[in-house]
């Protein structure tokens, strides 16, 4: 008979971690504590947000952004501690929803297929793609973390023509931050999931956490790059600006991006 979609260790996927090891409760001890710290660092992503001066008109897609980001944080912890069925679709399709309200709310319009007249119309196509692909998503679950995997390729690519046009290079610097921890994060990801082998021979297996702690770290320095310009295509009058909290100087910071309101000409 087919196991409950809810039960434990019901899903396709299964890390290299090993189960139960240090709980009776979690399924993937390390994981799941790691996905306690993504959950923490999916928080912290909105301050990125917050620190904008006189963007109001943001507030609906923050609020939007920022339950996705919740819900991803919380479906990852909720996933790694059963390895159900329903905890594995959650956690991707978390992923995938909200990569679709960044791209819905804050893809350059320079960007957008010839066909596309407005901001409204290419959010609908966001939405009737990712419902297609959520629906998608169930023919082969194990599948589905490659897929996502395969947008940031898309991410970079944006950014890499973003850069061709920026020439402040306290923009390129946060570009390359943002893919070092991206690289990182990959390589941990492609490394848990291809060469478990070895590293449950050398009783170390624990790469899957190390992902996501460092993709959350690339996702701090994303958000401000995509905040930067978003605010230079729809906001031009405005001069973004990035920077870091507390200070530059500090080892632990958060990037964001200040804007410098325009002056009133007499």
């Amino acid at each position: 008979t087919m196991p409950s979609i809810f039960s434990y260790q019901s899903a396709e996927v299964d890390w290299c971690e090993g189960n139960f090891e240090r709980s009776t409760v979690i399924a993937e001890y390390y994981n799941t504590v790691n996905g306690t710290t993504l959950f923490s660092f999916l928080l912290l992503t909105p301050l990125n947000f917050l620190v904008l001066e006189g963007w109001a008109c943001a507030r609906t897609e923050f609020c939007s952004y920022k339950l996705s980001l919740s819900l991803a944080g919380i479906f990852s912890m909720y996933f790694h501690m059963t390895l159900s069925y329903v905890g594995q679709l959650l956690d991707e399709l978390s992923i995938l929803w909200t990569l679709a309200v960044a791209y819905s709310f804050w893809y350059p319009r320079v960007y957008f297929p010839r066909w596309i007249k407005s901001r409204r119309h290419f959010f609908w196509l966001s939405g009737v793609t990712t419902v297609i692909s959520t629906l998608m998503s169930f023919i082969k679950p194990a599948f589905n973390a490659y897929a996502l995997n395969c947008i940031a390729f898309h991410l970079l690519y944006l950014t890499w023509c973003e850069l061709k046009k920026c020439n402040d290079k306290r923009v390129h610097r946060m570009a390359a931050v943002m893919v070092v921890w991206w690289v990182l994060a990959i390589s941990s990801w492609i490394s848990d999931r291809w060469l478990c082998g070895l590293w449950q021979a050398i009783n170390f297996p624990y790469f899957h956490s190390f992902w996501h702690v460092l993709i959350a770290m690339s996702l701090l320095y994303c958000c401000p790059l995509v905040i930067y310009f978003d605010v230079n295509y729809e906001m031009p009058s405005f001069k973004p600006k990035l920077g870091y909290w507390p200070s530059d100087s500090w080892p632990v910071v958060v990037p964001y991006v200040a804007l410098e309101e325009p002056h009133k000409q007499c």
